[in-house]
C-alpha cells in the first residue's frame, strides 16, 4: 500500500510524547449528580468492584494494521494514558456537601455502592464556587465566592488551580456544573485583551462557565465543558488555549438522545432515505431538568440538540431528501423521574418514490450514567494531548468530537457529528500520534 493510501510514512511521534508520570490532577466544576458518578465509580473500578463500561480509554481497543494482522490492543496499553490509580480529584460547588452528601442526595447510585465508597468520597470536599444567579435563574447557591468584579474571581480559581498544582504533577478541569442561559459572542470574545478588559469592567457577557475556563488556560490547564455553555467557543479562549498549549475540544456531553441521533441519521443518509420530520422530547427530573425548565437555560441547550441533524444530513447537497425537514427539540421537567431521563423521538422518514414511513424511538436512558465514562474519557484524553508535542499547542482537538453534542472546529471548518466518522477521527488520531499507520479503507492492496 502507498504511504497516501495508509496516511503517510510513520513518525516518531510516540518517542516524544511525555509520560503519564506521576498523579494526574482533576478538578471538577459542579459536584452534582455526573460529577458525583464520574468520582464515585472512578473510585468502584479502582477497588475492582465494578467495570468501567462505556469507557473507550478503559475497555475499548484499536485496530493497528490489517484485519489479518490480529494486532487489536487496548487503547490503555497502546497510548500513554494515565493509570485510573494516579487520578486525584478535587472541585468546586454551590453547595457544601461533600462528594458523599452530594451523591446520596443525587440517587443515581445505589445506597450499597456510595456506602463502600463513603470514606473516600466523604474526603473530597467542593472549594466555594464562582456562581452568579443571573445565569442559571433556577439554582441559590450558598456556598459561593465574594469579589469586587470578575477578575477577581478569575484571580481567586487561579490561586485555587495553583495550590492545587502543589500536590499532583499535571491538571486537567471539566465543567459538569448546569447550563447557563443563551449567551451570544461579542466584542469581549474576540480577543484575551478585550476579554481581561471585560473580567475587569464585570461584562454582562462573561458567565461563570468563562470564568473557570479562563483561570484553566492561564494556567495551562487543558478544559472540558460537559455542558452547552458558550464557555471556550469564542475567539480570545482559542488564541488562549493555543498561546498556553492548553486543549479544548467543544462542549455537552453527547448521551442520551442527541447520541441516538448522530447514529440513526446517518444510517438514513448513507441509504439516501428522506427524513420530513424529527419530533424529539425528553422528560428529566434531576437538578438539571429543573435548571433547563427555565426558557433561557433551555435555548443554550436547543441549540446544542438541534445542530446535529444539519451537519449530518447536508440538505444544500441532498435538497430531495432533507431541505425541508421539520425538526423540534423539547425537555420538560419531571421531578418524578429523577436522573432516569427518558427520550421520545418520532421520525416521519420516506423511502422509494416518496412513500412515508414512521420510526419511534423511547429511550429510558439514565443521563449520569452515559455522562460519567465521557468525562472520564475526556479527562484522560486531554491530558495525553497536553503531553503530546503536535496536539497539545493546536488549542482545539476536533478528534475528540466523539464525545460532544457541539463539537468545536478551526474557524471556516463545519463540525464533523457523524458518531462512525468520529470514531474513525478519534482512533486514527492515536494512532498517528504513535506512529503507526492510519486506516483509511482506501486502495485494493488494503485486502491483500
Amino acid at each position: 500500500m502507498s504511504n497516501q493510501e495508509q496516511g503517510g510514512p510513520k513518525t516518531a511521534g510516540a518517542s516524544t510524547i511525555a509520560p503519564a508520570k506521576g498523579k494526574l490532577g482533576v478538578m471538577v466544576v459542579g459536584l452534582g449528580a455526573v460529577a458525583t458518578t464520574f468520582i464515585a465509580g472512578v473510585e468502584a473500578v479502582r477497588r475492582g468492584i465494578a467495570k468501567p463500561i462505556g469507557s473507550l480509554t478503559q475497555m475499548g481497543t484499536v485496530r493497528l494494521g490489517k484485519r489479518t494482522d490480529n494486532n487489536s490492543p487496548k487503547i490503555k496499553d497502546f497510548v500513554p494514558i494515565a493509570d485510573l490509580n494516579d487520578i486525584v480529584f478535587t472541585g468546586w460547588d454551590i453547595f457544601e456537601d461533600n462528594v458523599y452528601e452530594s451523591a446520596a442526595h443525587a440517587k443515581v447510585l445505589d445506597k450499597d455502592l456510595i456506602e463502600q465508597l463513603k470514606p473516600f468520597l466523604e474526603t473530597i470536599k467542593p472549594m466555594p464556587a464562582v456562581f452568579d444567579q443571573y445565569y442559571v435563574k433556577r439554582l441559590h447557591g450558598t456556598h459561593v465566592k465574594k469579589g469586587k468584579n470578575k477578575r477577581d474571581l478569575a484571580d481567586q480559581l487561579i490561586a485555587d488551580i495553583q495550590a492545587f498544582k502543589k500536590t499532583v504533577d499535571r491538571v486537567v478541569m471539566i465543567w459538569c456544573g448546569s447550563t447557563e442561559i443563551f449567551i451570544e459572542a461579542t466584542a469581549v470574545h474576540q480577543s484575551i485583551e478585550a476579554f481581561e478588559k471585560g473580567l475587569e469592567t464585570d461584562d454582562i457577557g462573561i458567565a461563570p462557565s468563562q470564568i473557570y475556563a479562563y483561570a484553566a488556560l492561564v494556567e495551562s490547564v487543558p478544559f472540558a465543558n460537559g455542558a452547552p455553555n458558550l464557555t471556550v467557543d469564542v475567539p480570545a479562549m482559542v488564541e488562549l488555549s493555543k498561546k498556553n498549549s492548553a486543549p479544548i475540544c467543544g462542549k455537552d456531553f453527547k448521551t442520551g438522545q442527541t447520541f441516538m441521533k448522530t447514529v440513526l441519521a446517518p444510517a438514513f443518509k448513507a441509504r439516501l432515505l428522506g427524513v420530513s420530520g424529527w419530533y424529539s422530547t425528553n422528560i428529566l427530573g434531576n437538578r438539571d431538568g429543573e435548571v433547563l425548565d427555565d426558557p433561557e437555560s433551555f435555548k443554550t441547550k436547543e441549540e446544542s440538540k438541534l445542530g446535529s441533524l444539519d451537519y449530518i444530513f447536508q440538505p444544500e447537497l441532498y435538497p430531495d431528501l432533507y431541505k425541508d425537514i421539520f425538526h423540534k427539540v423539547r425537555i420538560n421537567y419531571y421531578p418524578p423521574r429523577g436522573d432516569n431521563k427518558e427520550g421520545w423521538d418520532n421520525i416521519d422518514i420516506f423511502g422509494w418514490l416518496g412513500y412515508p414511513m414512521q420510526i419511534k424511538v423511547d429511550f429510558l436512558c439514565r443521563d449520569s450514567i452515559l455522562a460519567a465514562p465521557i468525562a472520564l474519557d475526556l479527562v484522560l484524553f486531554l491530558d495525553l494531548a497536553r503531553r503530546t508535542p503536535s496536539l497539545k499547542s493546536i488549542g482545539i482537538q476536533e478528534w475528540l468530537s466523539f464525545y460532544l453534542k457541539s463539537p468545536q472546529t478551526r474557524a471556516g471548518l463545519y463540525p464533523e457529528h457523524d458518531l462512525f466518522i468520529q470514531s474513525m477521527k478519534l482512533k486514527n488520531t492515536l494512532r498517528h500520534i504513535m506512529g503507526e499507520d492510519l486506516i483509511t479503507h482506501l486502495g485494493l492492496e488494503y485486502y491483500d
